[in-house]
């Protein structure tokens, strides 16, 4: 598989950066994160959350490495590196919740790259998307009361933009409850670009906007900037982070 990768992350309009963001092409490893909990917490909890996935993820490439739980032998190793991994992160942002820390948590939307196919974690309302031939499809569903009620089939909520559902999270990594990310795979094709980013991007640009960026033949740093700026000038106030996944022809 020829990969080439990306990413930007910006504060927007805001003056500090909650979002963490990583790009480990070597790892076969793509995450975003975006904290909350206050600035402190929110940045402390994001960046814990990639740390930790990271340093698994690089573990879990020696065969004599511990696993934190069983493996689960009808799922293939991608999935139980994003399962395992964030547990892992979950349990080390409870660990540090006190304090300042508090009330943090994190969001995340992480992609593994597992033989010809992509497995999908995620948790919270960071996205990934997949723009094929043409056609942008969202490949994770939002954890926040919007998306739950828009599922339940509550037909009167209104854009989400201007909805005050869209920013209740239902599912954050390191809040009290149990965390479980939910799990996917692709098989992937020549051809295929994904973009992996935080709520700050798509609060400030369409599906339309996002997928005619993503089908510009430039390089992929260039459509993270594109996309970025696009978000800011589209009137998002977030932080904005951007990672972006383009499979060219072997």
């Amino acid at each position: 598989m020829n990969l080439e990768s990306a990413g930007l992350s910006t504060a927007g309009r805001r003056k500090n950066n909650e979002d963490a963001m990583l790009v480990a092409p070597k790892l076969g490893l793509y995450a975003v994160a975006d904290g909350m909990g206050g600035y402190v917490g929110g940045a402390v909890a994001s960046r814990l959350v990639v740390t930790t996935l990271e340093s698994f993820k690089r573990r879990s490439e020696d065969p004599l490495t511990t696993w934190p739980d069983t493996v689960d032998q009808r799922l293939g190793h991608g999935e139980n590196v994003l399962l395992a991994g964030v547990r892992l992160a979950h349990a080390a942002v409870c660990a540090q919740r006190r304090g300042k820390l508090a009330q943090m948590g994190s969001t995340l939307a992480a992609l593994v790259i597992d033989g010809g196919r992509i497995v999908i974690g995620h948790v919270g309302d960071s996205r990934v998307y997949r723009l094929r031939a043409g056609e942008l499809m969202q490949l994770t569903r939002d954890h926040s009361m919007y998306a739950e009620l828009e599922q339940a089939g509550v037909t009167d909520l209104g854009p989400r933009a201007q909805s005050p559902h869209a920013c209740v999270i239902t599912r954050a990594v390191g809040l009290p409850d149990a965390c479980e990310a939910d799990i996917s795979a692709d098989a992937v094709r020549a051809g295929d670009t994904y973009l992996l980013c935080t709520d700050g991007l798509f609060e400030g640009l369409s599906d339309a906007a996002i997928s005619a960026i993503l089908g510009s033949p430039a390089a992929a740093d260039e459509l993270c900037r594109a996309l970025v700026a696009g978000a800011i000038a589209g009137g998002s106030c977030d932080n904005v982070s951007a990672v972006v996944l383009r499979v060219h022809p072997n």
